[in-house]
């Protein structure tokens, strides 16, 4: 019994780490901050593409600064396997890459309430996934800190309200073009976050090295989309860093170094624990409008607040328990 107890606190310990705690706190803010900076300093000449683009570029130079920082570049680059990367980095890219593409398709045709509510479930199929993949239990108390996650985030949703009607009035194309995909999109999304939690938990790949491969393999999908895309098109015709300023780099930095953190946050906590950064950093942002554009957090934000503090505590607290049996 005693040996049970021990092995429950360990599990609490790792979990509330002071340095997952730092790595979430500071996901949470820049999750937080990124959509009023990347409005700060991003014109709406800035082709889309490109910054996403350069954004890609940016998280494989911090990473390889990071890796040579804390000397394990060289060991991590002598062990790599095309195989071995194609493993742990090439199927989550591919798989994010495909979500991403569902997810615009799914703006399009839902009005923005629905489309953010379908799409917080990702962090039910997330936790699913990692069930299945890596036999990682939830407790009854994570369950239901997980269902107050999921009503704070359509609280936070509402608060937002509908700022653009659906794209289409037939039922069916609502269906098959906007609910249907943002929530296969939500499913690979669990997926892929359970895949990278299994390669860097399991497999001890390198978080660092994991945001690199998963970066060139974005790029390179992405490079291939521009040959028909419109904003291929765009650079083409008016040139790769069109619309840009040197303030253009700091969302551009702030997002990349965000992209490292998710990496980090996935393999010390988990890929559940990324969604309660998501939903906290909502809250992160209605305060930053508050301070800095005068915009009042809304009342469904004041009561999503006390549900996302109470969630993360319930989730910490009462972690999933290995009962032995006694012999």
């Amino acid at each position: 019994m005693a040996t049970t107890k021990r092995k429950g606190g360990a599990s609490g310990s790792e979990r509330t780490n002071p340095r997952v705690w730092l790595y979430s706190i500071l996901l949470t803010l820049q999750y937080g901050a990124q959509p009023l900076i990347s409005k700060r300093f991003t014109g709406r000449e800035v082709i889309v593409t490109t910054s996403v683009l350069t954004c890609e570029v940016a998280k494989v130079v911090c990473a390889v600064i990071l890796m040579v920082r804390d000397g394990s570049l060289k060991k991590v680059f002598s062990q790599w396997t095309l195989v071995g990367s194609l493993t742990a980095s090439g199927l989550p890219a591919a798989i994010y890459a495909l979500q991403n593409s569902l997810l615009q398709i799914s703006y399009k045709n839902l009005d923005s309430l629905t489309f953010s509510i379908l799409n917080q479930t990702k962090v039910f199929f997330t936790a699913l996934f990692t069930y299945i993949i890596l036999r990682q239990k939830q407790s009854i108390q994570q369950i239901g800190a997980l269902f107050l996650l999921i009503m704070a985030a359509v609280l936070l949703s509402i608060g937002e309200g509908s700022s653009k009607g659906s794209g289409s009035s037939d039922p069916e194309q609502i269906l098959f073009y906007g609910i249907i995909p943002v929530l296969v999109a939500s499913v690979l999304s669990g997926l892929a976050s359970a895949l990278c939690q299994w390669a860097s938990q399991v497999k001890k790949h390198s978080s660092y090295l994991m945001t690199v491969e998963m970066s060139i393999v974005g790029s390179l999908c992405l490079l291939a989309s521009t040959t028909k895309s419109p904003d291929g098109e765009a650079i083409r015709q008016h040139g790769y860093f069109y619309g840009w300023t040197p303030l253009t780099m700091i969302p551009v930095v702030a997002n990349a170094l965000g992209g490292i953190l998710v990496g980090l946050v996935t393999s010390y906590a988990g890929g559940v624990r990324k969604g309660f950064v998501i939903v906290s950093a909502l809250l992160v942002t209605a305060l930053l409008q508050f301070l800095f554009e005068g915009k009042p957090p809304s009342i469904y934000s004041l009561v999503a607040l006390p549900l996302v503090m109470s969630s993360i505590s319930i989730y910490q607290k009462y972690p999933h328990q290995v009962k032995k049996k006694e012999s």
